[in-house]
């Protein structure tokens, strides 16, 4: 679970430390948000953000990193790196795309437009729009649906899915196959899948009953 707490979730980084940054400290300060971010797209669990006030910059871009993201009316989405001679560094011009599309995401950085809660959850960035103060009581609920799937089942999704998406289609298909074989091959999965069957089993019988 990512929260922030407080009336904003964040504001992404402070720019007066980039007054006097060198260009190689700023690829090595860049590189270090990649290597957090990572841990939190391609970690051992799914991560879920619950989103509040301000999501901008570098905190939009860590939101992007998240797998699933719960927004609250009051949330608001914005990248003015353009507006100060920046550029996003911290992953979103990689993830940000991938929701959005890169239009809409160099639409926002061009001209510093900022999506309310309602316009990202139609743009893609978020998926589950609540109210205020009912964010984590949604996000619970979610990652206790999320825990009940069976290990190798998440983990392909939180590990397969991002790479085969940019693979070629016939890459992409054939990994797809593997992971497919791999995950159904699991005992986790033999056991969900025999119960699953046996309940079918015993609701047929009852109805010809």
């Amino acid at each position: 679970m990512l929260s922030g707490a407080g009336e904003h979730c964040c504001a992404g980084l402070d720019l007066s430390e980039l007054s006097q940054r060198s260009v190689t400290e700023g690829i090595a300060h860049s590189r270090a948000w990649h290597a957090a971010f990572d841990q939190v797209q391609f970690g051992r669990a799914a991560v879920i953000a619950v989103l509040q006030g301000a999501v901008v910059g570098g905190g939009c871009e860590l939101a992007a990193a998240a797998h699933i993201r719960v927004a609250k009316n009051s949330a608001f989405f914005g990248l003015p790196e353009g507006q100060r001679g920046l550029f996003v560094g911290g992953g979103g011009s990689s993830r940000i795309p991938q929701l959005i599309g890169q239009s809409r995401m160099a639409d926002m950085t061009l001209t510093g437009r900022v999506l309310s809660a309602d316009k990202a959850q139609k743009a893609g960035l978020t998926k589950y729009p609540v109210a205020n103060g009912e964010g984590l009581e949604k996000a619970f609920g979610l990652e206790r649906h999320v825990a009940s799937n069976a290990p190798l089942s998440d983990f392909s999704v939180l590990h397969a899915l991002p790479r085969v998406a940019r693979m070629s289609q016939g890459d992409g298909l054939f990994v797809g196959s593997l992971m497919a074989a791999i995950a159904q091959g699991d005992d986790a999965a033999k056991q969900r899948l025999r119960a699953y069957l046996d309940g079918r089993a015993m609701k047929a019988a009852k109805e010809a009953a």
